[in-house]
C-alpha cells in the first residue's frame, strides 16, 4: 500500500488534525506489511495560490513555456504524481470559518487538471484518479456533524468524486474548543473511528 498523507493545518506542530492523521497513518502502515508513506505538510511546504500567472502557464503549450512557467507547472505536476502513485490518501483538515484551509484549497486547485486528473467526455466529466481509498480527518472547534454547518464533508466528497475518488471515509473530532470534557470526548470518538476504519 502506498499512502499519501496531506496535512493542511496552518500549524506545522500541535494541530489535532495532524496528530490524528499520524495515528491513522501509523495504524495503516502497521497493518499492511511493506507499505510506504509520503507526507505532504502544507504548512511547512505551502503550495502557491492559483493566480493569473499560474493559469497562463498551465494554458501555454509545454514547448512554448518560459522557464518560470515550466517551473510553476512542475510544482503542480509533482503534487499530481504523488496522488497518482498513492493507493490510499489521508487528508487532514481542520475547519476554518466553516471551510477548508487555504492550504488545502491550493492543493486541490493544483491537482485538479483537465486531461490529467479528470476529463470531459460525451457523458460529462470523468474522474481519472480511480481505485483509491481516501480518509478525510475532520477536526472542528464546535459540533457540526450532520448539520448545515458541516460544509466540508459535502465539498470534499464532491471534489474528490469529481476526480474519480469515490471511496471516501470521514473521521470526525469535534467540540475541540468547547472545554476539556468535550475535547476529550471528541478525540476519543476520533480514535474509535480510526480503529473501525483500519479494521
Amino acid at each position: 500500500m502506498n499512502i499519501l498523507q496531506i496535512n493542511s493545518s496552518a500549524r506545522s506542530n500541535g494541530a489535532f488534525s495532524t496528530q490524528l492523521a499520524n495515528v491513522l497513518a501509523t495504524k495503516l502502515l502497521n497493518s499492511h506489511a511493506g507499505s510506504t508513506l509520503v507526507l505532504r505538510d502544507l504548512a511547512t511546504n505551502p503550495h502557491p495560490v492559483l493566480d493569473e500567472a499560474t493559469l497562463a502557464a498551465l494554458m501555454t503549450a509545454a514547448e512554448a513555456r518560459t522557464a518560470a512557467q515550466a517551473a510553476s507547472v512542475a510544482k503542480n505536476d509533482a503534487l499530481i504524481a504523488e496522488v497518482q502513485a498513492a493507493d490510499t490518501l489521508i487528508i487532514a483538515t481542520p475547519m476554518y470559518n466553516f471551510g477548508i484551509t487555504a492550504q488545502l484549497k491550493n492543493w486541490i486547485d493544483a491537482i485538479a487538471r483537465a486531461g490529467v486528473t479528470f476529463k470531459y467526455g460525451t457523458n460529462g466529466p470523468e474522474g481519472l484518479l480511480i481505485g483509491k481509498k481516501v480518509y478525510v480527518v475532520l477536526t472542528r472547534g464546535g459540533v457540526h456533524r450532520g448539520t448545515t454547518g458541516d460544509t466540508i464533508a459535502d465539498y470534499m466528497r464532491t471534489v474528490l468524486g469529481f476526480l474519480g475518488m469515490s471511496q471516501v471515509e470521514f473521521i470526525y473530532a469535534e467540540g475541540l474548543n468547547m472545554g476539556d470534557e468535550m475535547q476529550s470526548k471528541g478525540i476519543s470518538q476520533a480514535h474509535s473511528e480510526i480503529e473501525l476504519a483500519v479494521a
